[in-house]
């Protein structure tokens, strides 16, 4: 009984982000975490780890329906660059998972809320700015292929520590830095996050997180499939919906939530 509650619960939850998400153009990871802390009892390390089960079943999903109206060719230019930030950010997802075992969680939980208020700060400002495609002239493929992978380690890092899929950081790096234009950027930030979640998650499995299997049925399936359906519906709204003003209220809702999770005694 208790099971099933969980999961009418997770699914209840997961449509709503996924929606949010799909409006916005991101996973929507960053916001199921304070409901996985909070709402599901989760301690930090263990909401990380079922958050990123989560998001790989939304990017999944995402490239999949993504594919199927997207010119690839315009892709193949920008290999090189893909794999070097893919070399990095499973790199960094790598060691920043084995971070997460030197740590106590109740330090790992002060760390992960000061960048859900990173995340926040980021959706906020993305809606007052709007990027182009700028870039740096690097001038030498080497150059730009080594800032690539150091790009990448960073976005590891902040991938495996919150569990999510990392485009807020990953668009506007290909943008700012890499003069890659913003709806291709989506594109590329989907297939650069699939390997580096699935590093984390076989990190993640070697701890030990995904042992207890009513976890896995009665609440990462459920809310996964709510996120699934809830994007789905969020992409066909979008032209109705003004994003920018969706980014600074769940911005600002991000923010308030971290905060106050932050600031509760356990």
């Amino acid at each position: 009984m208790k099971d099933k509650k969980t999961s009418l619960l997770a699914f209840a939850i997961g449509g709503p982000i996924g929606c949010l998400g799909g409006l916005i153009g991101l996973g929507g990871a960053e916001f199921r975490l304070p409901f996985l802390l909070k709402t599901f009892s989760k301690p930090a390390k263990k909401a990380v780890a079922l958050n990123m089960l989560i998001s790989l079943i939304t990017v999944v999903s995402a490239i999949y329906f993504r594919m199927n109206n997207f010119d690839i060719s315009v892709i193949v230019p920008q290999v090189l660059l893909m794999i070097a930030i893919i070399v990095g950010s499973t790199t960094g997802a790598y060691f920043g998972i084995g971070m997460l075992t030197k740590i106590s969680d109740t330090l790992f939980k002060k760390v992960l809320l000061i960048l859900l208020l990173i995340m926040g700060l980021l959706l906020i400002s993305e809606s007052f700015i709007t990027f182009g495609s700028m870039g740096i002239m690097f001038g030498n493929l080497y150059i730009e292929l080594i800032v690539a992978v150091f790009c990448g380690i960073l976005i590891g890092i902040i991938s495996s520590l919150l569990g999510v899929a990392g485009g807020e950081v990953i668009i506007p790096i290909l943008i700012l830095l890499f003069g890659i234009d913003v709806k291709l950027a989506g594109t590329m930030s989907l297939i650069i996050s699939l390997p580096t979640m699935l590093v984390g998650i076989t990190r993640h499995a070697k701890n030990k997180m995904y042992t207890e299997k009513s976890e896995l049925s009665s609440l990462v399936l459920p809310m996964g499939i709510a996120s699934i359906i809830g994007a789905s519906i969020g992409a066909f709204l979008v032209i109705y919906a003004p994003s920018q003003l969706l980014k600074i209220i769940l911005g600002a809702l991000l923010i308030f939530t971290s905060i106050k999770i932050l600031t509760e005694k356990d």
